[in-house]
Formats: C-alpha cells, sequence, structure tokens
C-alpha cells in the first residue's frame, strides 16, 4: 500500500523542523525538548545529569524505549533516528566498552552534532551515520536490538522502514521503539497534508 502522501515533501518538512532543534535547541517548538522532557519520560536522572547539555538539549522523544528491556553488555544496537544522540548516549552505556552503538540520522545537522558531542564524552564505541530509516547504512543481521524513539511515524513508507529494521536485526534480535500512533480513521485529506503529519 502507498502512502497518500508526497513523500519528498513530508521529507523536506521533516528535515526543516529537526533542523531548527538541531542548530537552536533553546527555541519555541510544538513539542517538548531537552532535560526537561527525558525527566518527564522517566529516563535515569542519574543518567541524564551526568550528560553534558549538547548531549541532552536536542532530544525531542515521545517516550522511553530503554522501559521495554535494558540492553546488554556487548549488545550491538542501532537506533533509528538518533538525531543529536541522546538515546545512543544512552544505549552505550548500558552495552559498555564491549558494546557497539550506531545512530542512523537523515539530518547532517543532527549527525555532526551527535558525532561532535561523542567525541566530547569520549565514546568510542558510538558512530553515527547519515541515511534514511528506509535505507539504513548497516550490514544485514548487524544489530542485536534496535531502538527507535518518535521517528518511525515521520515517515511516509512504514513498511519500506520496518522491512530494514528486520534486515539489520539477527536472528531473534529486539525492537525497542516509543512512537505515536493512532487507533482511529484518518480522513485521505488529512493524511495528504504534510503540515499535518509534522504538527
Amino acid at each position: 500500500m502507498s502512502a497518500a502522501v508526497d513523500a519528498l515533501a513530508l521529507r523536506e518538512e521533516v528535515k526543516k523542523k529537526y533542523r531548527e532543534v538541531a542548530v537552536k535547541p533553546d527555541g519555541e517548538y510544538h513539542f517538548h525538548t531537552g532535560r526537561r522532557l527525558a525527566a518527564r519520560l522517566g529516563y535515569d536522572a542519574a543518567i541524564v545529569d551526568a550528560m553534558p547539555d549538547a548531549a541532552v538539549e536536542s532530544f525531542a522523544g515521545v517516550a522511553n524505549p530503554f522501559a521495554l528491556r535494558p540492553l546488554a553488555p556487548g549488545e550491538r544496537v542501532v537506533d533509528a533516528g538518533s538525531g543529536g544522540g541522546f538515546d545512543c548516549f544512552v544505549a552505550a552505556r548500558q552495552v559498555g566498552p564491549q558494546g557497539r552503538v550506531v545512530g542512523i540520522d537523515m539530518l547532517p545537522e543532527m549527525v555532526d552534532k551527535a558525532r561532535s558531542t561523542a567525541r566530547a564524552m569520549g565514546l568510542a564505541n558510538v558512530e553515527f551515520r547519515a541515511g534514511l530509516l528506509e535505507d539504513m547504512p548497516v550490514d544485514g543481521g548487524w544489530a542485536d536490538a534496535v531502538i527507535s524513539n518518535g521517528v518511525i511515524n515521520l515517515c511516509a513508507d512504514k513498511r519500506r522502514v520496518f522491512e530494514e529494521i528486520r534486515r539489520v536485526l539477527r536472528p531473534g534480535g529486539w525492537l525497542q521503539f516509543a512512537d505515536i500512533a493512532n487507533g482511529k480513521p484518518v480522513p485521505e485529506s488529512a493524511i495528504a497534508n504534510v503540515d499535518l503529519w509534522t504538527a
């Protein structure tokens, strides 16, 4: 089933809105961000408090994917839609130095910010790659777990995103994601309205 929304137009609108979160994290947005959001979503305060501002200020998730299951030491993790890297930094602490975390994001501003912050934090087990969730730059079967936080809902072709998640997960691997879902029918006119997808 193809999406009724213009996928390229949606992607450009998402880029526009979240580029601002990367470069102006203290701006006014229609969603919560930063440390207050992390506290509201139940992230471990000790972990968040220990992070520098750059690691937390652009966080714009919708829930806590680690509440589903803590990651195990040594696991290999992909963060699908890693933004400024906050969930990757949490994951890096859980998997430890023997584990690996790869964040994927389509925005160069977010990838650059996340890479810079990871270097400043001395996290050698975290890597950030530019890419789309519909075509992740990760080898098939590489990940023990895929995490995602409030990003899949912004993709027009969700079936393709889930196919990619399945491809990068090893057999028996875990998907831990938090997102926005709607259980009621949505009129075609609303589905085709790019502004409603990102509002």
